[in-house]
């Protein structure tokens, strides 16, 4: 079993390589999390809640030898409505289409059935390298460590996965993630940069906007609104009438839920908690556009959105 860890040897080879990673894992593994680290920049939305993710974003890596796509996928799991069937497909397409898979395991938790289950449908992708990464380091002691190493080896073993590479990171303390970078890179086709430089996205600016309040939204509702809450920005408008030198994007947003129950926790209080939201994901949307905002938003009812395909298509699954 090779496990790796940083070392100062570099490679002499000035081939340039372009291509897409995707980071798979049970929910909550810490893709999102080590596509930002790697990234250098919040590009995925994080949550400590599973099934936060539900677009595939990508984060460009940008160096002098490559350019590395990393593609995050909502996490695979036994699916239970018509929205989590939508969100297993989209992850299956994916991984068909990306040039090296990295596998997410957390080091502090033991390898469980989500993670077999993940491990059993990788077996499928043949012809695709696969790289185990072993995330969250930081949480847990040497020993832990080793052994959570030596549990990944074996399941590869076991279930006949050759994987190319294992590495353990921990995007928070931003231990061996360019380490992470370096060994995706050579499992890269050779080619061209796909992506203009200074570009750390593809996803469109609203879609981006709308995850920041989705992520602020639900940050604090701990099990009550899991994955009940869906956010759609209306319009994003410069104001007019603003001086050059201090412009103004007006934001108008809908926040929208599954029964009007669920309408008291998001605004809180005297409207406490929703004000608390748009000063939060304000702060994150000015970063992301690099311009003063003013958020406009709203909470709204659409009953039962994630059984209904109608309803899907509207706030766009």
């Amino acid at each position: 079993m090779s496990v790796r860890t940083q070392t100062s040897e570099q490679p002499a080879e000035a081939v340039h390589r372009a291509g897409f990673a995707c980071f798979v894992g049970r929910p909550n593994a810490g893709k999102s999390t080590l596509t930002n680290a790697l990234v250098g920049q919040k590009v995925a939305i994080t949550s400590n809640r599973p099934q936060t993710t539900r677009h595939t974003v990508r984060g460009i890596v940008h160096r002098p030898d490559a350019q590395l796509i990393l593609v995050d996928t909502p996490g695979l799991h036994k699916p239970r409505t018509l929205l989590g069937e939508r969100l297993n497909d989209v992850v299956r397409t994916t991984w068909a289409e990306v040039d090296v898979i990295g596998f997410c395991l957390p080091a502090d938790q033991k390898i469980g059935p989500g993670d077999r289950f993940i491990a059993k449908e990788l077996v499928g992708i043949k012809k695709t390298p696969k790289v185990a990464v072993v995330t969250k380091t930081d949480l847990v002691d040497s020993k832990a460590l080793a052994e959570q190493l030596i549990a990944v080896d074996q399941l590869g073993k076991e279930l006949g996965i050759e994987w190319a590479e294992i590495v353990p990171v921990s995007a928070v303390g931003a231990k061996q993630v360019e380490l992470l970078a370096d060994l995706l890179v050579p499992l890269l086709p050779e080619g061209p940069a796909l992506y203009p430089e200074g570009d750390l996205t593809d996803e469109p600016e609203q879609v981006m906007v709308a995850e920041l309040i989705r992520e602020a939204a639900l940050e604090g509702v701990r099990d009550e609104l899991p994955h009940s809450i869906a956010v759609v920005v209306e319009e994003m408008l410069p104001r007019e009438d603003r001086p050059a030198d201090r412009p103004l994007l007006d934001i108008h947003a809908n926040v929208y839920i599954e029964r009007p129950s669920q309408k008291g926790i998001i605004i809180g209080p005297k409207g406490k908690r929703l004000k608390e939201v748009g000063i939060k994901s304000r702060k994150h949307i000015e970063a992301l556009l690099g311009t003063p905002v003013f958020l406009d938003l709203h909470v709204k009812v659409a009953k039962d959105w994630q059984r209904d395909p109608k309803q899907l298509r509207k706030l766009g699954f």
